[in-house]
């Protein structure tokens, strides 16, 4: 039996296979069409899913849609215009926009299979791809159900409960009542993209003061004690796609940040952004707490875009009463194709759970005789290193201060490199983090980046009782471990960790291992390999390009080794990788131009 799962309807559009119960592959539009966040139908990341697969599109049974275009039309229209004209154009355009692209859908069905040859499609409500679909691939026989986003259809949030095959649905809210639209909202005023730059905010929180605004936001929006959503509306503006902060807000916190990367923080912004940060915490705290209540389950499955706020999944985590949380890989919209392909497996048509989520490389995957393909069109001079020494010749150059580019195996989903898409240095260099941010990803400078450890290393350097893979659920670093690995340090001593499972990504946790050998110390820096605004890199080719054109000074392709003077495999030692002020183009080669290592190695 084999399921494609599709999400196209708002952002990130992906698509996926499952084949009898297995998830084969599963690949975000964006990756391929290089246009982040896109909401295009997914018809490149779906060729791709079928080769790699290797199924013909008659071969597909169901297709699985992770929206339902009319879930309860007349109901949704009628609570619209209840909510009185300033929000009822946001509902008007919201009923139109997914009946046009259901067009797209049926085109694209017509074209693909015939008329009279289209597999089952099955439209499953959004926010029950979400979390349903989380909870049939997660660990768990039994769990409750939380999922939390912007909007969907009308829901905004789902709270419910799984056992088995299935579920049952306790509470929803409804638009405008949205913790993810106010969190947007806090967003565009501190200068980002709403829907887009809510992990800047998080990011930005430390360093403000929550209390400083966190009597008058804790009445902005809050949870009831029957866990619906409370917002106080006078704040907002709703018309689509346009600005989501209100007069009363604007006079409540003051003058927005410009939209530009050069603007200035000022001390409300930051405040801002911590107070929101922190209510938000406290209002999903309470919505889980209450569940646990409610439901007795030991567990809890989180999804929706809000779900990726790994500050907030890190006191669930701690503080919730549960004993763990399971949060999918891609657990926005871009999982829910996944999701939506085994609520329709599991749920609709009543298979057995055999399959657990806990292994994020499900995409593309480029050999070393293409990689090799590749780098010699391009005429670029490589070095070829064996299995038994690719580990060990990049920990080296990581050892010695070398940013490295670390290309492996399948592709990630989700929003996070984790081992295969990544960009990798050395955590204990405490100028490592401006370097990144300022020479290669071209991000603001507050930003933090994460750091990955082997699982069996974790509690030597974090206070971290559960496992991460999906780097996820921030923690604190241990307080005497602060200054051994500054780089991945926050501000207020917490990190975005990864932990790395020798099962699930041996590469990966044998370099790990070897970086230990020379520095003492298990943990890298971990960042994705891309540049601010672009998706993570797919192919070998966006590879070097991005290497090209950054600070990178190595670039490490399956088995092959790229640097930026020909001829040289190797780097400065330790004390000479301070920043240059050169880097910032990718022209200079930075440490790179130094030292050598290239014995280590074969052309």
């Amino acid at each position: 039996m084999n399921i494609l799962g599709i999400n196209y309807i708002y952002h990130d559009s992906t698509a996926c296979i499952v084949r009898d119960g297995e998830l084969t592959v599963a690949i975000e539009e964006e990756r391929l069409t290089r246009k982040k966040h896109t909401s295009e139908f997914p018809e490149q990341a779906i060729a791709r899913c079928l080769e790699i697969a290797g199924l013909a599109p008659k071969e597909i049974n169901h297709i699985a849609i992770s929206y339902q275009p009319g879930l309860d039309r007349l109901r949704k229209f009628t609570y619209g215009l209840g909510l009185g004209r300033r929000i009822w154009p946001f509902f008007q355009t919201d009923v139109v926009r997914p009946r046009l692209r259901k067009n797209v859908l049926t085109r694209w069905l017509n074209a693909t299979f015939g008329a009279n040859e289209v597999p089952e499609v099955h439209f499953v409500p959004h926010h029950v791809a979400h979390v349903v679909g989380s909870f049939f691939v997660s660990p768990y026989d039994s769990a409750a159900l939380l999922s939390v986003d912007g909007w969907g259809e009308w829901a905004t949030t789902l709270k419910g409960v799984g056992r088995g095959t299935t579920y049952q649905i306790l509470g929803q809210d409804y638009f405008p009542l949205s913790l993810g639209v106010v969190y947007e909202a806090a967003t565009e005023f501190c200068g980002f993209r709403s829907n887009y730059d809510e992990g800047k905010t998080m990011g930005l929180a430390p360093l403000g003061d929550p209390d400083t605004f966190g009597e008058i936001v804790e009445k902005i929006f809050w949870i009831n004690d029957d866990m619906s959503v409370g917002v106080d509306l006078s704040y907002f503006d709703y018309p689509y796609y346009q600005p989501l902060c209100g007069k009363k807000f604007f006079e409540t916190f003051g003058e927005p940040r410009q939209k530009s990367k050069t603007a200035a923080f000022e001390q409300h912004h930051l405040d801002v952004a911590a107070a929101f940060q922190k209510q938000l915490e406290e209002c999903l705290l309470k919505m889980a707490r209450l569940l646990r209540e409610r439901t007795g389950e030991e567990y809890l499955v989180f999804a929706g875009g809000v779900s990726l706020n790994s500050v907030a999944n890190g006191r669930l985590v701690r503080e919730s009463g549960f004993r763990d949380v399971y949060v999918m890989p891609a657990a926005g919209d871009n999982g829910t194709a996944i999701g939506a392909a085994y609520f329709v497996y599991n749920g609709v048509l009543g298979q057995p759970r055999t399959y657990v989520h806990d292994d994020p490389y499900v995409g593309t995957e480029h050999g070393n005789a293409e990689i090799q393909r590749v780098l010699e069109e391009f005429k670029i001079q490589h070095h070829h290193v064996p299995d038994d020494a690719l580990e060990r010749v990049t920990a080296d150059l990581l050892h010695r201060g070398n940013i490295i580019g670390w290309f492996q195996g399948r592709m990630e989903i989700g929003p996070r490199a984790l081992g295969n898409r990544s960009i990798l240095a050395d955590p204990t260099l405490p100028e490592m983090k401006d370097r990144i941010n300022a020479q290669v990803k071209h991000r603001e400078a507050f930003r933090p980046f994460a750091p990955s450890c082997p699982i069996e290393d974790t509690p030597r350097y974090f206070e971290q009782e559960v496992a991460d893979p999906f780097m996820l659920k921030v923690c604190t670093v241990r307080e005497e471990q602060r200054a051994v690995i500054p780089a991945v340090t926050h501000v207020d001593g917490t990190a975005r960790l990864q932990t790395v499972h020798r099962e699930t990504n041996p590469r990966y946790h044998r370099l790990l291992n070897e970086f230990e050998r020379l520095s003492g110390v298990p943990v890298l820096l971990n960042t994705s390999l891309n540049v601010m605004g672009e998706p993570i890199v797919e192919s070998p080719a966006d590879a070097v390009r991005l290497f090209f054109t950054t600070g990178l000074d190595y670039l490490v392709l399956g088995n092959y080794v790229i640097g930026k003077i020909p001829g040289e495999l190797g780097g400065p030692e330790r004390s000479s990788a301070a920043p240059t002020n050169q880097a910032s183009t990718g022209a200079s080669p930075g440490p790179a131009a130094q030292g050598g290592v290239a014995g280590t190695v074969t052309e």
